[in-house]
C-alpha cells in the first residue's frame, strides 16, 4: 500500500477531528458548521459482472494500440441508464445497450451497427454537438476521426460531411470541447500522439494537435488551427481553471517521444488564436509521461485541483496563489495520491497510470479517486502486476487506498474507465477497459452483497438543461450545500484517458436528508438556490423555479 508516514499521521488525526466535529476543509467538501459531524464511510463492496452482464469486449492490437482503450458512458435511448461505447483498437468498437433493472444486476446487449462498429477506435467522448437533445459521439481513431450524429434509440450516422469536419489521418487519443458564443457548434480539440509515416512506422517525433472552431456561419466547422509544438498528447481538458469565465485547454503529454516535451496550457479566448501560457505568466515546466487528467476542487476554495497520471508518480496540482496566474504546486504526497507503486501483488517496480476520475463512490460527501493502471505492454522497468487504485477521500483531505477492501483488486492491464451509476440505485459502479482481455464491470452493492445490496450514504443525481446550442450546459458549475458543507463541480467534456461520460452528475451527501443546489451557468449567470430531497434524480432547467423530479 503506497502511503507515506505523514499521510498516516494525518489520517489518524482526521479520526479524532471527526469525533470532535470541528470545522475543516475536506476532500472536495468544505465544512461550514461546527455542529455537523465530519466522518468518512467505509469502502463500498463491489461485485464483478462483465460476463454475466453480457459484455465480451477487449481493447486489442499491436504497438499503435498500446495507448487508448477508452469508454464513453451516456444515455442514447432516453431511459436514463448510461449505455457503454467501448474502443476496440484493431478490433471493432462496440456499443452496448444498458438493460439493467433499477437497483438490479447489470445487463447489457450489443447494438450491432456499421456506424459504431468501427475499427481503429482508441476512444470516444459523448456530447450533444448540434443541440437537438440527442447525444452525439466524437470517435477518436488511428486514422480518420469521426463525428457520429445521434438519431435516437441508440442509432447513429456519420456526420463529418454534415458538419464540415475533416477527420484527418493522425493517431488521436485525446479530446475536449467547449462552447464559444455565439456559435451553434462547440469548439473541438483533438490531441494527436506519435507522428507516423505512410507505412505506419514511428517517425521519432510527435504530431501536432488541432483546435477546430465553427466557421462564420456557426453551423459548420472551418479549417483547424494547429496547436504547435506537438508534444505527444494523451489527454486534454477545457476548464475554467481560474474562474474567469473562459475555458482554457490543458494538455497532458508523454515525454517518452520528446526529450523537450512538457505539459501545456493554452489560453483560448473567443475570437483569438490560441496561445501557450508562458513562464512570465507563471506557467512552470513540468515533464511527465502524461496520460490522463482529472479535475476537481478538493480544497474548497472554488478552484479545481488537477490530477495528472503518469509512469512512476502521479501529480496533484493546486494553484499556488489566487492572483489569477497558472502557477501550480504539487500536493500529491501530502494528500496520499502519488500511487507510484503497486499496493498489492508483490511487484515493486513503478506503476503505469492511465485514466483517472474523481467521484464519491461511498456517498459520504468526500470525493474519491479511481485510477486505472496497467503496463504499457511488457516494459520491464515498470510493474507487470499493477492493480488499479480506489483512493477514498478522508475528512482531512487525504486519501486511503481501498481497492482490495472494496473487491476490485485486479491485475488486468487497464486503460480507460468510467465511474457511473449503471443501474440507477444511487451507488456508483465502475467499468474498466482492459488490454487484450475482457472489460471489468463492477457493480456497487454498498454494505451488502450481490444478492442483497444495502445502500450506504445519501446522494443526489443531477442533470442540467438550458435552451440553445449548449443544451447540457457544458461549462457550468454546480454548487451543492448539504449537512452544513458545500461542494462544487465543473461540468466538462474531456479529460480522462480516451474516456468520458455524459448524463447524471453524482453528489454524495453523507447523512443529510436534503440539499440546496445552485448552478452557475456557462455565461456566468448564477441561478437561485433550489431545495432538493436526498436520494433523488432531478433535472435543473435554466430559469425554472424548482427542479424537475425524475424516476427510473
Amino acid at each position: 500500500m503506497t502511503v507515506r508516514r505523514p499521510a498516516v499521521l494525518m489520517m489518524a488525526a482526521a479520526a479524532i477531528l471527526s469525533l470532535l466535529a470541528v470545522s475543516v476543509v475536506v476532500g472536495g467538501l468544505a465544512s461550514q458548521s461546527p455542529s455537523v459531524a465530519v466522518a468518512a464511510m467505509d469502502p463500498p463492496r463491489y461485485v464483478e459482472e462483465a460476463t454475466a452482464a453480457g459484455i465480451d469486449h477487449a481493447y486489442d492490437g499491436e504497438w499503435t494500440y498500446f495507448v487508448g482503450g477508452g469508454v464513453a458512458a451516456f444515455d442514447c435511448d432516453d431511459d436514463g441508464r448510461p449505455e457503454l461505447y467501448l474502443a476496440g483498437g484493431a478490433q471493432p468498437a462496440a456499443l452496448y445497450r444498458n438493460q439493467s433493472p433499477p437497483a438490479g444486476t447489470l445487463r447489457f446487449t450489443p447494438v450491432r451497427d456499421p456506424a459504431t462498429n468501427l475499427t481503429g477506435v482508441t476512444g470516444a467522448y459523448p456530447l450533444d454537438l448540434d443541440g437537438d437533445g440527442r447525444t452525439d459521439l466524437a470517435v477518436l481513431r488511428l486514422g480518420e476521426n469521426q463525428l457520429l450524429r445521434g438519431l435516437g434509440d441508440c442509432r447513429f450516422e456519420r456526420a463529418n460531411e454534415r458538419w464540415g469536419y475533416d477527420g484527418g489521418d493522425e493517431w488521436t487519443v485525446a479530446f475536449s470541447a467547449t462552447w464559444e458564443d455565439p456559435a451553434a457548434l462547440p469548439t473541438l480539440a483533438f490531441g494527436d500522439y506519435v507522428a507516423l509515416d505512410g507505412s505506419g512506422r514511428d517517425t521519432g517525433g510527435c504530431s501536432e494537435s488541432e483546435l477546430v472552431r465553427p466557421d462564420a456561419s456557426g453551423a459548420r466547422y472551418g479549417s483547424g488551427l494547429t496547436l504547435a509544438p506537438g508534444r505527444c498528447t494523451l489527454s486534454m481538458l477545457f476548464s475554467d481553471w481560474d474562474r474567469s469565465g473562459r475555458a482554457d485547454l490543458r494538455m497532458s503529454n508523454d515525454r517518452h517521444y520528446d526529450p523537450e516535451g512538457e505539459e501545456q496550457l493554452w489560453r483560448v479566448a473567443e475570437g483569438q488564436a490560441p496561445r501557450l501560457y508562458t513562464r512570465d505568466e507563471g506557467w512552470a515546466k513540468l515533464q511527465i509521461w502524461g496520460m490522463g487528467i482529472a479535475s476537481q476542487d478538493l480544497t474548497g476554495d472554488g478552484f479545481p485541483e488537477v490530477f495528472l497520471t503518469s509512469q512512476g508518480d502521479n501529480k496533484l496540482q493546486t494553484l499556488a496563489d489566487d492572483a489569477g496566474t497558472p502557477s501550480y504546486r504539487d500536493i500529491a504526497i501530502r494528500r496520499g495520491v502519488t500511487a507510484h507503486r503497486p499496493f498489492a501483488g508483490g511487484d515493486i517496480m513503478p506503476s503505469t497510470a492511465w485514466h483517472a476520475e474523481f467521484d464519491d463512490v461511498n456517498n459520504d460527501g468526500f470525493m474519491d479517486l479511481f485510477v486505472a493502471k496497467g503496463n504499457v505492454e511488457s516494459m520491464p522497468a515498470y510493474a507487470a502486476r499493477d492493480p488499479s487504485n480506489l483512493l477514498l477521500g478522508s475528512p482531512d483531505g487525504t486519501f486511503t487506498e481501498s481497492a482490495e477492501a472494496a473487491g476490485i483488486l485486479s491485475y488486468a492491464r487497464g486503460r480507460g474507465a468510467a465511474v457511473a451509476d449503471l443501474n440507477l440505485d444511487g451507488m456508483l459502479d465502475v467499468v474498466k477497459v482492459n488490454r487484450r482481455t475482457n472489460i471489468e464491470l463492477w457493480r456497487n452493492v454498498g454494505r451488502g452483497d450481490a444478492a442483497a445490496p444495502v445502500p450506504m450514504g445519501a446522494w443526489l443525481a443531477l442533470r442540467l438543461e438550458q435552451p440553445g446550442p449548449n443544451r447540457d450546459a457544458i461549462g457550468s458549475w454546480i454548487e451543492v450545500e448539504a449537512g452544513g458543507r458545500t461542494i462544487e463541480r465543473e461540468v466538462t467534456v474531456g479529460g480522462g484517458h480516451a474516456s468520458d461520460q455524459l448524463g447524471w452528475i453524482h453528489f454524495g451527501v453523507g447523512a443529510a436528508d436534503a440539499a440546496r443546489v445552485r448552478v452557475q451557468w456557462p455565461d456566468g449567470e448564477r441561478g437561485a438556490w433550489l431545495d432538493i430531497s436526498a436520494n433523488r434524480f432531478a433535472i435543473i432547467e435554466r430559469g425554472a423555479a424548482e427542479p424537475r423530479a425524475w424516476a427510473p
